[in-house]
This record gives C-alpha cells, structure tokens and sequence, in this order.
C-alpha cells in the first residue's frame, strides 16, 4: 500500500485531489463520510481549522511579492518593476523551521517580522490543515517539520540569520526534520539544497528537484531522511558543534541490538532486534515527538503510549505481543515487545490464491475456501478475546494479522490506535480497506474491520469501498460465483458494512449462483465491459462529467502523479492520454478538451519533462493525430532547445519514447531534421546498450515504459522504415536484457522479478515485454536471430502469456492492472491464446466497475479513487476495451499497433 495516496483522498470523495482545494464542506466530509477515502489521517485536523493562519493573511509589505505554491506561500523582495531584487543565489544553505499546531502561527509571524525587516526571502505553510497533514503518520518523511523555510544569502548571511531567529524562537516544540542538521536545542534546522526550480534525471530516469555541481552539472538534490551535505560543500564550521552533537546521540548503550528495519513511517521506524542479556528476538517500535500526527492530533509517542497501555491489558491471553521494555533515546521513545514468529497474513495471497492460476483447480478452490474460513474464525476470536478484556483494537486489517507458521492460530499487532472500549471512540488510524463510517464507534468498529475481512480473503480489493461502501454487494456476488462459501457468511458481511441501498443496488443474494439468477458482473444500472459499445459511450459519458476544463492543472483527474509538474498534460495522467483513447475508441470529438490542452501548452510550463508518457513528447503526439501539427512541432522544437540526449532509455520518460515521436513526425511531415534527431537517439541507446553488456551484472529496471523493451521497440520502429537488418540484432540484445531481469513463478509464468515482488503488468511487468516481442517476430525477427536463433525468445513469449492470463488481478488500470492484460491478449500473435481468455479479461473488468454521475467508471492506483486516465484508470479501460471489442479498427497505443488483420480470429475452446 502506497500511503502517499492517502493524503489525496481527503479534499474529493470521488477523486485524487491536493488537499490544498478542501473547502469547508469538503473539510466536514474529512470527519464523517470523506473519512472513508482514506486510513483517517488527518480526517479533521487537531485545531478543526481549514481556513489560514492570521499570518497567512496579512497583507504584504511594500516591496514584496507573495505567491502561492503547493503547500507553500513564499514572500520574495522584489524590485520596482516586481522582479526579484538581484543576488538571490539558485542554491545554498537553507533554514527550516519546525512547529506545532500550537506554535505555528505565532512562529509564522515571528519569522515574517525578522525576514520582512531584512529582506530575507522566505515562505511558510499557511493552514493548519497541510501542516497536520505534513506531519502525518504518513506524510513523507523529507517533507516532514518543515514548516517555514527561510533563505539566506550566503554562510555569512547563514549564521547571522539564525543566530537572529534562535533568540526569538529558541526552544519552541517541533517534530526533528530528518533531512536537516538541527541549530542547538531547536526549532531551527539547516540544509545544503535548491532555492530555485531546477531538475534532472535521477538513476531511475525520473524527473527530480536538482542542484548545480562545480562543473555546471545538475546533479539530484537528494532529500533522503538522514543529514548529508553534497561531495562539494564544506560544512561552516560554525555548524561543526551542532553535527558533534547530532552524532553523539545514538542507540548504542541500549541492552538491544538492532539488526534489520522492518518498516518506517513519519512517526519513526520498526527493527527487529536482539535482547543482547538472554538472547532473545524482540521487535523495537520507535515514536518521534510531534511527528506521526493520527487525525485526533496525537503525535507518535501518544500512540505508542496508548499501544503499550493495550498490551499490558492484554498480556497472557496469546492474541498480542507481551512487552519487554518501554525507554527513552534522546527526546525518541521506543517500545520493546517479544518477537511473535508469524507471517502477516496479506503475505499467503502470491503463494496461495488459487485465482492466481489460468484454470484453477476445484480442489484448489475449495481448499483455499477452508483455509480462509478458517483463519478468518481464529481472528475473530482474537478480537472477541480484545474486547472481552474492554479492549477495542481500531486498525484490523490484513496487514495487522500474524498468522502462526501452524497457520491456525493468529496474534494482532500494532495496537496504537487501540482505547477502552467504553469510550465508544471513532477510528482515528486505519487501512483504507477497512476504515469504518463515521457511525461506527467502539467494539462496532473491529466488527465492520472483520467484515470486510470476509471478503478481503477472497477477493483483497476492499479499498473500493472506500469510494463507495455500496460495492460490498456486488464483490459478495463475485465471491459466491468462484467460491464454496457458504452464502449466510457473505450476506452477513454485507449487511455488516451497510452497503445495500435498495433503491441503487439489487438486494444481497438476488444474484447468487444457487439458482436465484446469473452473477452481476458490475453494479446493477451499469454496462458489462463487455457490452461493447454501450460500455464505451457509458465511460465516455462519465469522462466528459469528471472534465473540469476551468482548472489550470488538470483537465480529467487521475493518478495523483497529474500533481507534479507536466502531469496534468502528458499522455500516462494527463489530458493528451484521456484525448488519445477517446480518438482511439470512436468517441465524439472534445474539442474543449483540445482547446485546454493548446492553450497549457502555450507556453510550456517550467519543469513539464520531455518524454512520450510523462511530457512534451506525447502531447505533441497526440496533438499531431488530431490535426494541430503547427504546435505538435513547436512542442518538438521547445524539447530539442532541453538537453533531451541526457534522458534516461526509457519509453516512459526518456529517449525511446522521444525518438519514436521525433521518427513519426519526420515521416508525417518530411522534416528531415527531425529524422536525424530520431536516428541520433536510437544510436545513443545502442551505444548504453553495449555500455550495459559491457559492465556489471546486477539488477536493472525492466519492462515496456522504464527497461529495455522500450529501445526495442524504438529499434523496430526504425527497422521497419529502413529495412536495416542491424537494427533487428539490436532489437533482440534489448529484449534479452530485459528477459534476464525476468524470473519463472511457480505458476510458470514468466514475470519481472524486482527482488521483493515479481510483476506481470504492462507497464513495469513481463507483458510489456511481451508485446515488444510480439513485434519483434512481427517484423521477421524469428528469421533473423542468427546463430543462437530466437528459440529463447519465442520460449519467453510463451511464458509470458501466462502471466496475462491469470483469474486475478489486483488492479484495473492498462500499466498495471487487468485492462493491460485484455489489450495484451487482444494483441498478441503467441500461439496458445484463446477467445475465451480475452472474453474471461473482459468480464473481470467488471470486477471494479464502480459508478459516477450513473455511468461506467473504474478506480484508479490503489482503488482509493476513481481515475480518468490512461496509465490507471477508465480511459486506459476504455482504450483496452477497444482493442478487444473495436472490430475492424481495434484501439491501438503508440507505436504498437494492431497485429491481427480484421478476419483473424482466436481459437475456439473447443479447437486445438
């Protein structure tokens, strides 16, 4: 679970959204129903405020400028013509100031009244909600205590300016900024970073925050949770102290031995360790002062306090940990507990899940049913065991659950949202999977947790009912038509989570294989994915209704990566990608939306990156197929003015995807330069290529959008148009640098291994690769694989289709979800497909389908939203949908288009 989502969920029920646009209405759905979207951090700041600090809204002093960004509004001295005044630096050492909510805005006004008097530039965040939320259990640790930053001109300017701020700020409570070296007791902090805008490429081709080394090189601005000044800065040594005495505190006189980190969050981190007096394994839960903030304003001390307080109430019954010690490093607090041995039980799904296989085994199936009944009956135990001892646990979810290696006894963990049972509380932490409504308070939260836990062990896609807990119907129905489980345990979770509405929803059972009717596919009074075109016209209808052609930042919401700089434009998240897949599929033409998009572009925003899926390149692409090749080549000159050869490889953001672009409008358009610019990318790409082959084997990124294939295909695409056969030996190195980051599953599909997970999808996963190869024997590359042939390719082809044929998929979306897997199979040449296999993708969409404004949508990364776009949600549907069901003019994505001519078809089941 990426916990970064959750912060996006708080401002829209319906959508990802900045928390800097809740209104005060959105702010009340925080604390009751809009509590749902996301675990309940932040849902309702500590104070009940949204509006700003009385700091906030002074005016501005003559002389200055303020402006507002992001989470930030900066205060900058500005000359007569409203310019910057001259001498700011694009770097250096930089201030931040920590606070409370408490504190916060005396110290914004404290630090505008010392900067203002001595035009020092600076900002602050201006609400009490974004500091709460930047402070979060959650949050992102680089961000967190970071509530003002202040920018001195030089180290001279440095050391004047916090010794000026400490004699007014000296002392104030703040969470410890990770990122920063602390000045004496606090609240002021320093770093060495970026003052202005300015990025680069970091390792893995994304764009990030960048500052300039001695040679004029930008490098990335690193902002990881540990202090760390670049190879060429020299610490002042008036700050030399401050780092003695950073150092000097340590966990080294502790009777524990750390030995691994188990998991961080804002509040501080879980190891696993060892009692160095008796030898025993023990688990160390660190809290930070004033970080990790839960929605009710306890900080992480707070908490575990309130998680040691539940254990100790809970020794002996074997349902908890037993605690072991309770002490203080520094101003940090950390809770001992004896090591339980265990595996969290989300951790059985890739090894047991019968779902998981092409044709699962009725026996396979009913084992797993057991299995599952059965560790749900012993975590209901354990909980009936908590509240017997006037316990309530309040953040049951998969990932809180021990299942014992004799898997069938169980232990809970992380006990620091647990209370009395008798305070009849609200959750105040919780998985977005489980989080109960605002009307479930006390023992009647656990019970709605172990609910949703019933159908969580069938089908782990419950954080849909974080947009609407109505879907418990329709995933029970799922549940009953693949499993033998009995339907009263069904009906009763149901019932439980209160998501029948009688008027919206057929009633519970109606649809249940038992003779009573055939399965819902989707909610009642929406299309089946199948029902082609109906299912398209229906998420047309709902793209339109989510368009907000008034914003600046988005048209069509989607991935909260539209929230960065370029991300609202570019064809994963953005407009070009949702106006890509309704001129594929045959929707009516939006020329509103086309007019947005011309009119961001003109001129490009500062920081929009440069590549096919994430910038310039795929808008420009897209303008181009719809008619505006004037701008689609003035986007294309602003790229090539950018420093577009130091890009990463990648099709994603990088130089595969910019040379297919630049190759295909030389050919639209016969500009010759543009051909020379494609063919000087594809030689930049053979020669890391060979880099690569040439150096250390270790692991690499792999996949269609961020590996190898996507050279391989820019490779192809050149080879097609030149015939050169070079191009094809280049092709096949590619694919096989990618297939040896690939790993075989027990299930004999052939997946990207990233170390800790193996993946499948389109995007970052084998598929991807798949659809590369299918290219590349398209293009005669079967002849053409020289002396060793193409029998491993052909052989990893065939394994690959496994892994698009799975009866489960986590995810809806075309990069990584299931709709990637229904254009894959509506694509590929590998023998072995069948039609039923594409038809049994197509109706798994419906598995997601959730309504908006009564029309066809689906959720998009982490299912805690819905999404328009592409990359994760209904256009990227859409467009899969017409690739299956389009007929004679099947959708296509770039540069990989249809394979099949309109009279081909699939096996039947029944041929060979």
């Amino acid at each position: 679970m990426d916990k970064r989502y959750e912060v996006y969920c708080l401002a829209d029920r319906h959508f990802y959204e900045i928390p800097d646009r809740m209104s005060e209405r959105s702010a009340q759905q925080g604390q009751g129903q809009g509590r749902s979207g996301g675990d309940g951090e932040g849902a309702g700041d500590a104070q009940g405020v949204n509006g700003l600090f009385a700091t906030a809204r002074r005016p501005v002093p003559d002389g200055w400028k303020s402006t507002r960004h992001g989470d930030w509004l900066q205060l900058t001295p500005v000359d007569a013509t409203g310019a910057p005044r001259p001498g700011q630096p694009a770097q250096g050492w930089k201030i931040h100031v920590t606070a409370t909510a408490q504190t916060a805005d005396a110290t914004a006004a404290a630090v505008w009244d010392y900067c203002t008097a001595r035009d020092v530039p600076f900002k602050f965040v201006p609400t009490p909600r974004q500091l709460h939320l930047r402070n979060s259990k959650y949050a992102a640790r680089d961000h967190s205590g970071k509530f003002a930053t202040v920018y001195p001109a030089d180290e001279a300017a440095l050391h004047t300016v916090l010794t000026g701020l400490h004699e007014v700020l000296a002392g104030r409570p703040g969470p410890y900024i990770l990122t920063d070296l602390r000045w004496h007791e606090g609240p002021l902090y320093v770093r060495y970073g970026a003052f202005a805008r300015r990025y680069c490429t970091d390792a893995q081709g994304a764009l990030v925050p960048a500052v300039e080394d001695p040679t004029g090189t930008l490098v990335p601005d690193l902002r990881n949770p540990a202090f760390q000044t670049p190879p060429w800065v020299t610490l002042p040594g008036f700050l030399a102290p401050h780092l003695a005495a950073r150092n000097a505190t340590t966990v080294g006189d502790l009777p524990y031995r750390i030995e691994k980190a188990l998991h961080f969050s804002n509040g501080g981190g879980v190891y696993r360790g060892t009692d160095t007096r008796d030898g025993r394994a023990v688990v160390l839960k660190e809290g930070r002062p004033h970080a990790g903030l839960a929605a009710d304003g306890a900080d992480a001390i707070a908490r575990l306090e309130r998680e040691k307080d539940a254990l100790e109430r809970l020794a002996g019954l074997g349902v908890a940990p037993a605690v072991r010690d309770w002490l203080a490093v520094g101003d940090h607090r950390f809770l001992v507990m004896d090591f339980v041995e265990g595996r969290p039980l989300n951790s059985f799904f890739a090894e047991r899940h019968p779902l998981l296989a092409v044709d699962p085994d009725p026996a396979a199936v009913a084992d797993y049913t057991a299995w599952a009944l059965r560790i749900h009956r012993a975590v209901e135990e354990a909980v009936e065991r908590v509240h017997a001892e006037g316990v309530v646990f309040n953040d049951l979810h998969m990932f809180n659950i021990l299942v014992a290696p004799d898997e069938r006894s169980v232990t809970l963990i992380d006990f620091e949202a647990a209370a009395p049972a008798s305070a009849s509380g609200r959750q105040i932490v919780a998985h977005p999977g489980f989080v109960a409504p605002p009307d479930r308070t006390g023992t009647a939260v656990d019970r709605y947790a172990l609910a949703c836990l019933r159908l969580a062990l069938f089908l782990p896609i419950t954080t849909l009912l974080a947009i609407d807990r109505a879907k418990a119907a329709h995933l029970a129905d799922v549940i009953a038509e693949h499993f033998p489980v009995p339907r009263e345990f069904l009906d009763e979770a149901v019932a439980e989570i209160g998501g029948v509405v009688a008027d919206e929803v057929v009633p519970v059972g109606a649809a249940a294989p038992s003779g009573r009717g055939e399965p819902r596919r989707t909610p009642a009074g929406l299309p089946e994915p199948g029902d082609w075109p109906r299912s398209r016209d229906s998420m047309v209808r709902a793209i339109f209704a989510s368009a907000t052609p008034d914003r600046h930042d988005r048209l069509f919401p989607g991935d909260i990566a539209q929230f960065s700089d370029g991300g609202g434009l570019g064809l994963a998240h953005g407009a070009a990608g949702v106006l890509h897949a309704l001129a594929e599929t045959g929707a009516e033409r939006y020329e509103d939306g086309e007019k947005w998009l011309l009119d961001r572009t003109d001129p490009v925003p500062p920081g929009t990156p440069l590549g096919l899926y994430d910038g310039l390149a795929g808008v420009a692409l897209v303008l181009h197929r719809l008619g505006h090749t004037e701008r689609a080549l003035d986007l294309v000159g602003s790229l090539l003015a950018e420093q577009w050869r130091r890009l990463p490889s990648g099709l994603y953001g990088g130089l595969a995807g910019v040379g297919l672009v630049l190759d295909h409008l030389a050919e639209a358009t016969g500009e010759r330069a543009l051909r020379e610019r494609a063919e000087e990318a594809a030689q930049l790409l053979a020669d890391r290529l060979a880099g690569a082959q040439a150096g250390a084997a270790g692991r690499r990124r792999a996949g269609l959008m961020h590996g190898a294939a996507g050279p391989a295909l820019l490779f192809l695409g050149l080879h097609r148009r030149t015939g050169a056969p070079d191009l094809l030996g280049l092709a096949a190195a590619a694919l096989r640098a990618d297939l040896a980051q690939c790993v075989r599953t027990p299930l004999g599909s052939l997946d990207v291994n990233e170390g800790w997970r193996t993946m499948p999808y389109l995007g970052d996963g084998s598929v991807g690769i798949g659809a590369v190869l299918d290219d590349y024997f398209a293009h005669g590359g079967g002849e053409a694989g020289g002396a060793a042939g193409a029998e491993d390719l052909a052989e990893a082809r065939t394994a690959i289709l496994l892994a698009a044929r799975s009866r489960f998929y986590a995810q809806p979306g075309l990069m990584q979800g299931r709709a990637g897997m229904v254009w894959h199979l509506s694509r590929t040449t590998t023998p072995g497909v069948r039609e039923g296999d594409v038809a049994a993708q197509v109706a798994g969409l419906g598995w997601y389908a959730m309504p908006y404004e009564g029309e066809l949508a689906f959720p998009g990364h982490q299912m805690m939203r819905l999404s328009m776009d592409l990359a994760t949600g209904t256009a990227g549907c859409l467009l899969a949908l017409g690739a299956a069901l389009g007929g004679d003019r099947p959708a296509q994505l770039p540069f990989l288009p249809p394979l099949r001519g309109p009279q081909s078809r699939f096996p039947s089941d029944g041929e060979p």
